[in-house]
């Protein structure tokens, strides 16, 4: 194993710190392409509407901007340490590291949202196929600006 360097010491500060970066970029580019799906902001009028007991409709929007807002920028961070247990699983930094790691987080990101928020919502049967898809778009969107972002500020740290 190599000594911890100076600039060992900051790497690992400096990449969840571009992770957050990163994630605030990838959520404003989540936001342009929901806002071309069928079903919006829904998603987070979702998860909105389940911390106040009330249907998405019905839910404060403020709300549903803080929760959308926080989850996302929270996600980076939860890349980068995923990224570090996938590097240190892999043996180091890789394309397959990145691949399973980005695998794994698009599994949670949809798996919860499709799992545990939506299945408390109080939203008809009919919508719920159509808000999972988009939501699995949506995921995939933030995940296609976070990976590169977060994988360039990893290389140069």
């Amino acid at each position: 194993m190599e000594p911890l360097t100076t600039h060992g010491l900051f790497a690992v500060p400096l990449r969840f710190a571009a992770g957050v970066v990163a994630a605030v970029l990838a959520t404003l580019a989540m936001d342009g392409v929901m806002a071309k799906l069928p079903e919006g902001t829904t998603p987070p009028s979702i998860a909105a509407g389940v911390l106040t007991d009330r249907p998405p409709g019905e839910a404060p929007d403020r709300l549903a901007a803080v929760v959308h807002y926080l989850a996302g920028s929270l996600t980076g961070p939860l890349f980068v340490w995923l990224l570090f247990v996938g590097e240190g699983v892999s043996g180091g930094a890789s394309a397959v590291a990145t691949f399973v790691t980005a695998v794994v987080l698009y599994g949670l990101m949809v798996g919860f949202f499709t799992v545990v928020v939506l299945p408390r919502s109080r939203v008809s049967a009919d919508r719920v196929g159509t808000i999972r898809r988009d939501w699995a778009v949506a995921a995939a969107a933030y995940l296609v600006v976070l990976i590169p972002l977060v994988a360039g500020a990893s290389r140069l740290l």
